[in-house]
């Protein structure tokens, strides 16, 4: 996914609303309070479906407030990266003044895990892996990137940590071993210590399946003993130039070669349980090639409905801020949709996939 390197402002009112009631308000100190906490979402497995878009963290707004405005439970924070290529030290969006501790987001993700959900971090997107600034491409030392994501587990009490492999990344064949080596240490040290974490892995897909470059990471994983929990397909930007794309229809043709191809990969699997590893991310509205790639308001409801026959295991988009209708016939805008909607109509077409949890919760 993209990062642009100017971000927009987030929707009017986000910047200054309050947090859903019943969840922990931000303020001064509350941070390190926040997280301290042990929410009831805090350390708990992640559902087996969930609905969790992506929220761009670089721009203005809470986290909290935004998703108990949109109504929903859970988030993909964007971006975790280093600053500059060679360090090990991985901040939010690469910038030095939000980095990995309590200080950062962590009364926010405290929020959303007491209202019963959780943040799932994410690696890497198109910024950092063409900048040599995902972690995995920047460090060199697996212990060490290891110990960045085990950092995520214990600052916040996540249970998913979510990686964005693409563009320049896909072809770096060092950092693509680095990084299931460094997940594979990571999953040992939480087996050891009693935490929950899975992996995800979000890469490219054509509308016929992943590349040969995308299933040469999760051949690497396996090499790796490395256990990767979802395989997330982004189903849009095509930027194939043929046609006018149905985008729901290349969606779930996009997933399928996907199960065709994990069925290859996990054979012990069976046709459910890798339906149950498989993710697709969608980008509502008109995407970053043009009106020629517009997912709908009605393409969402048939997604979500497919999704749910399924059984897949994730359900997201790019991103959470554009869930509006601001700018009809703007593409690829970061704070919009470029198409006639109602404010979280997105969101709310994407509901119901996640409704029941593993825990019976609403």
């Amino acid at each position: 996914m993209n990062r642009s390197g100017s971000a927009r402002a987030v929707l009017t009112g986000l910047t200054t609303a309050a947090v859903a009631a019943g969840m922990v308000m931000l303020g001064s100190g509350g941070a390190q309070a926040a997280v301290q906490h042990q929410a009831s979402g805090a350390n708990r497995p992640m559902p087996s479906r969930v609905v969790a878009p992506y929220y761009e963290s670089w721009m203005a707004g809470s986290p909290a407030a935004t998703a108990a405005q949109s109504g929903n439970k859970y988030l993909t924070m964007a971006f975790l990266q280093t600053a500059a290529p060679g360090s090990c030290t991985a901040y939010w969006n690469g910038d030095t003044t939000t980095p990995i501790a309590p200080s950062s987001f962590g009364s926010d993700i405290a929020a959303i895990q007491a209202a019963g959900g959780n943040v799932i971090p994410s690696f890497g997107g198109y910024g950092a892996d063409t900048t040599n600034t995902d972690i995995a491409d920047s460090c060199t030392n697996v212990k060490a990137i290891a110990a960045v994501y085990e950092s995520l587990v214990t600052t916040y009490h996540v249970t998913r940590i979510d990686l964005d492999i693409e563009a320049d990344s896909l072809s770096n064949t060092a950092g693509i071993d680095r990084r299931n080596k460094a997940v594979a240490l990571a999953e040992h040290w939480a087996q050891k210590t009693g935490h929950s974490l899975q992996f995800s892995y979000t890469m490219p897909t054509t509308f016929n399946g992943l590349l040969a470059n995308t299933l040469a990471v999760l051949q690497n994983a396996i090499a790796n003993h490395a256990h990767v929990g979802v395989v997330n397909a982004m189903t849009f930007d095509y930027y194939d130039g043929a046609y006018v794309h149905d985008m729901a229809a290349d969606s779930i043709s996009a997933a399928d070669a996907v199960h065709t191809q994990l069925s290859a990969l996990y054979p012990d699997k069976g046709s459910a349980g890798v339906w149950g590893m498989i993710g697709v991310t969608e980008m509502p509205g008109i995407d970053d090639y043009g009106a020629d790639e517009s997912f709908t308001t009605a393409n969402a409801a048939t997604v979500e409905k497919w999704a749910a026959s399924k059984k897949i295991n994730t359900l997201s988009f790019w991103a959470l801020q554009r869930d509006n209708g601001g700018c009809v016939g703007t593409g690829g805008a970061g704070d919009c949709s470029g198409v006639a909607q109602n404010t979280w109509q997105f969101s709310h077409a994407f509901e119901p996939f996640g409704v029941i949890d593993n825990w019976g919760h609403k």
